[in-house]
């Protein structure tokens, strides 16, 4: 008899521990996906890393914006920068006078 009760035993404490190892089966997976996930803690110093590089980008462009901005504005129509003119002329059409030397910048 007692030999039947021992088995018995063991099953309702397994049956009673089923619950709650469950829960704590979740909440692991869950906590590790907190630190391992792709939002996770682990995450967070590749995001600072791109968040980095694209203010560098973006400065750069902005950098770019401002001087294409400044040689629009000497080019409008109104009171156009007659050097400006002058330059852009030279450069897209490929005319220079005998005399000049053209030195490239770039």
């Amino acid at each position: 008899m007692t030999k039947r009760r021992h088995p018995q035993r063991i099953q309702s404490q397994l049956r009673r521990a089923l619950v709650p190892a469950a829960a704590v089966g979740v909440m692991l997976f869950f906590g590790a996906y907190a630190v391992m996930g792709p939002n996770g803690i682990f995450a967070l110093g590749d995001y600072k890393r791109q968040i980095a590089q694209r203010d560098r980008q973006l400065n750069v462009l902005s950098a770019k914006r401002e001087t294409l901005k400044n040689r629009v504005a000497l080019l409008d129509p109104r009171h156009a920068n007659p050097d400006m003119v002058d330059e852009l002329v030279r450069k897209e059409l490929n005319v220079t006078h005998p005399d000049e030397v053209i030195v490239p910048l770039r």
